[in-house]
């Protein structure tokens, strides 16, 4: 079972919104980290600040003992926090505990009176400690001391949450700001598409015109595809209408003789009748067979016109050779001398069975309306800008004033005449040529005798031999 494929809308928005949850969780989490050490920070300096102010209140005593006086409005500034509770201790030499907390954890001091800090715990709660190592002097004896200062870390901790938090919201908004433009931005971007679709839906099933609807740039590739698919079937459907409906005219003569045929053969009343019959029946036959032959690579003509040709690179000159000697069996039963003149190898771009069928044509109407005793000739040769396909008869030809329309389709000289054609052996020789970028010439033979057609491709056509 094929699953449904997802609007364009909603890939877009799921794409956005898991990329952006992805690249916002990381965010939360650098976000945290800095929160934890802004708050450090501001809650350190205030902590060393303290430790500060409590060792400039020290003093030596006469006795050399270490006095010192809290100074308890050091520590407000610490206990402003509600929830946090500071503790203190000073220590002199040697580790005696001169006032404080005595069972308060230190920091390792630092050499050169630098506040240390550190991270313990005091009575079973969490404490950041700042200790700072001082020395009173009375100008000439000097006593070291430590203080040591102590408070809980809630505030530090509600501060990274309050940030955190902000920093979440924010995030959130911008990704729910982010979707609603995105929403918004692909419903605009689609309109030019739902306007290609209206289009197309309200055509008839006939109407294969190129559509011209303005689309993105991204879309005109698509719409040049379709609008190629579209020409290529309008090729198709025309070269099919004009196949049934020149079928139909064409073969409406051959097939009426057939049965008139076939009903004299009935009612004939004797064999040789009969027999007359029959034989006028099997002509008509073989004229639909042919005029069907002929329709059918008309068709084939059609199709490669529309939809551009498949050619390759051939020896115009082996290919005219070979046909022609598979001519010439048929032209000497109908009492025609057919040879071939030409000098390998002529390279040209082409299809080689279409241009096949249009030599085949040229050579047979030679055949057929030169009549019995003539001559023609199949030539190849090359000019500076062309490359040429000849077939030349000393038959009676073509008057000049006729073969201006005598390219068109089922157009005969004379129809009357023994052995006249169907009309399309010229026409299909005609748009061949035109399909390969070349043309048919009908030109008078030698001496002014008969008839030369010619196919001259164009000198872009032809190419160097392979290698």
């Amino acid at each position: 079972m094929s699953l449904r494929p997802r609007s364009l809308r909603s890939t877009l928005l799921t794409w956005l919104l898991v990329a952006t949850a992805i690249m916002g969780a990381v965010a939360l989490i650098d976000t945290w980290r800095e929160a934890v050490r802004t708050a450090n920070d501001l809650a350190d300096r205030v902590l060393a600040g303290s430790a500060l102010v409590i060792a400039e209140r020290a003093a030596l005593a006469e006795d050399g003992s270490l006095i010192i006086e809290i100074p308890y409005g050091a520590l407000e500034m610490l206990s402003s926090a509600a929830q946090d509770r500071v503790f203190y201790r000073v220590d002199g030499p040697p580790d005696h505990l001169v006032t404080g907390y005595a069972d308060l954890p230190t920091a390792r001091a630092l050499p050169g009176g630098a506040p240390a800090f550190a991270d313990g715990l005091f009575e079973g709660v969490p404490v950041r400690v700042a200790t700072l190592v001082r020395a009173a002097s009375t100008g000439i004896d000097e006593l070291p001391f430590v203080v040591t200062v102590a408070e809980t870390t809630q505030a530090r901790q509600e501060l990274t949450r309050k940030i955190l938090l902000h920093s979440a919201l924010r995030l959130a908004g911008m990704i729910l700001g982010a979707a609603l433009i995105v929403w918004f931005a692909v419903t605009i971007s689609l309109r030019p598409l739902y306007r290609l679709s209206d289009e197309i839906s309200a055509r008839s099933f006939d109407d294969l015109r190129p559509i011209e609807t303005p689309v993105p740039s991204e879309v005109r590739g698509l719409v040049g595809t379709v609008n190629l698919f579209m020409r290529r079937l309008q090729s198709a459907a025309g070269g099919l209408r004009n196949f049934s409906g020149n079928a139909g005219h064409q073969l409406r003569t051959p097939l009426a003789v057939l049965r008139t045929q076939l009903a004299l053969a009935s009612r004939a009343g004797s064999l040789d009748e009969a027999r007359q019959a029959a034989a006028k029946g099997d002509a008509a036959v073989a004229q639909a067979e042919q005029v069907l032959t002929q329709l059918l690579l008309l068709a084939r003509v059609d199709a490669a016109t529309g939809s551009g040709p498949k050619t390759g690179r051939l020896d115009l000159t082996e290919l005219a050779r070979d046909l022609t000697a598979q001519m010439i069996p048929g032209a000497h039963e109908a009492g025609v001398d057919l040879g071939f003149e030409g000098i390998p190898p002529l390279w040209v771009q082409a299809e080689p069975l279409l241009l096949g069928e249009a030599l085949r044509n040229l050579v047979s109407n030679a055949i057929l309306h030169a009549g019995s005793g003539a001559e023609v000739t199949v030539r190849t040769r090359a000019s500076a800008t062309s490359v040429m396909l000849e077939v030349e008869d000393n038959g009676p030809g073509i008057p000049t004033p006729l073969r201006a329309q005598a390219t068109s389709r089922f157009t005969r000289g004379d129809a009357s005449a023994p052995g006249s054609g169907f009309g399309l052996g010229l026409a299909i020789v005609q748009e061949i040529a035109t399909l390969f970028g070349g043309q048919l010439e009908l030109l008078e033979g030698a001496e002014g005798r008969g008839l030369l057609a010619r196919i001259a491709l164009p000198a872009s056509s032809a190419t160097a031999p392979p290698g």
